[in-house]
């Protein structure tokens, strides 16, 4: 274990916002991400129309 030397400067600084609203930020970050993954679904059922052309042979 390492010890701090007497009388050692010892800097500080401060962060530039509180704490909890770097979780709201990562919150409304990760409710950002899953929306938009959330507007891609079904997205093949939508275009089925195109793959079962092909596969047909038209």
């Amino acid at each position: 274990m390492i010890y701090a030397a007497e009388g050692a400067i010892v800097h500080y600084q401060e962060i530039p916002m509180e704490p909890i609203l770097y979780g709201v930020i990562a919150l409304v970050a990760m409710m950002g991400l899953a929306l938009v993954t959330w507007s891609y679904r079904d997205v093949s059922h939508r275009h089925s129309h195109k793959s079962s052309s092909q596969q047909a042979g038209h």
